[in-house]
């Protein structure tokens, strides 16, 4: 039998600060101002590591909470769950990124995981002191990654190439022995699926994108290079105990995946049939709904996967 999907849950960094979900009757807490911003993603956090989600996502957007920020917190304040940050290879040196998360492995057991956003719409790049347009920006990325896994696994590591340099670099003492990050990328151009072929551990496809085709391509780039790359599904869900019910969840975008939890669960098993390994998952931003995937449809895979030695 082949090994369980799994799943990631996109965390709600952008948009207002959420309430912190209702206390019972009996509970009273008359403190004012003690709920920040970043409680309502602690509380989304906990829940998906309680309820047996694999991981969580924060997305790098302009109008986000800072990923590697927001990661780092939910994992110090989680045991198990793993965390995969979005970052823009255009805003720090790849050293730097590489030396910042080799601390972040140390402290949460090598938890922590990189999803580089390399084509960002010009008009955000351009706000975030980035004007590098065209092919440039994946060349750039793959020098990034380069760099980064090249300090992180050689004492002595230089490299010269055409956005970063390096000289003698490379990590010893504390930082170096552990994991690098697992590498998440995502995009469906040649240039894209180039640079998830050699360095990517996950490929995030979105659900408009022709899937086949695309798991074929990536997986003949990275066969090239004698590699291999999970590919994994992006997808919004509403799932409740009818079709009906979930059908009047509000806010719900047009390919979102609607339905009861068998029939969510059914068309999941149909991407998993298609060579899905992962599920990024985009609940509506709210702890209970953590909590009604996690007692209602994460179980119809475990079941599925039990197994007695």
């Amino acid at each position: 039998m082949s090994a369980p999907p799994r799943f990631l849950l996109t965390l709600p960094t952008t948009g207002p600060d959420t309430d912190p979900a209702p206390l019972p009757e009996f509970v009273t807490d008359t403190r004012q101002g003690r709920y920040g911003a970043f409680d309502a993603i602690g509380e989304v956090g906990r829940a998906a590591e309680v309820v047996g989600f694999d991981g969580v996502v924060a997305p790098f957007a302009p109008d986000a909470e800072e990923p590697l920020v927001v990661v780092a917190g939910l994992l110090r304040r989680n045991r198990w769950i793993h965390g995969v940050a979005g970052l823009h290879p255009g805003i720090g040196t790849p050293v730097y990124a590489a030396k910042l998360s080799a601390s972040l492995q140390r402290f949460t057991g090598d938890r922590f995981g990189w999803w580089p956003v390399v084509d960002l719409p010009p008009a955000t790049a351009r706000a975030h002191g980035d004007f590098l347009e065209g092919p440039d920006r994946y060349a750039r990325a793959d020098e990034f990654l380069t760099i980064a896994k090249g300090v992180w696994e050689h004492e002595d590591f230089t490299y010269e190439g055409m956005f970063f340099q390096v000289l003698a670099g490379g990590f010893q003492g504390p930082l170096a022995g552990r994991r690098f990050p697992a590498v998440h990328l995502s995009g469906v151009s040649a240039d894209a699926l180039e640079l998830s072929a050699k360095h990517a551990d996950v490929h995030v496809f979105d659900v408009t994108d022709d899937l086949d085709a695309l798991i074929a391509d990536l997986g003949g780039r990275a066969a090239e290079r004698g590699r291999t790359v999970a590919p994994a599904l992006r997808l919004t869900v509403a799932a409740r105990e009818d079709e009906d019910e979930a059908r009047a969840v509000q806010n719900v975008p047009e390919h979102a995946l609607t339905g009861s939890f068998e029939q969510v669960a059914a068309e999941l098993r149909g991407y998993a049939d298609r060579g899905v390994s992962t599920f990024v998952l985009e609940p509506p931003p709210d702890v209970a709904e953590i909590y009604r995937l996690g007692e209602q449809l994460l179980p119809l895979f475990v079941r599925e996967h039990a197994h007695v030695d």
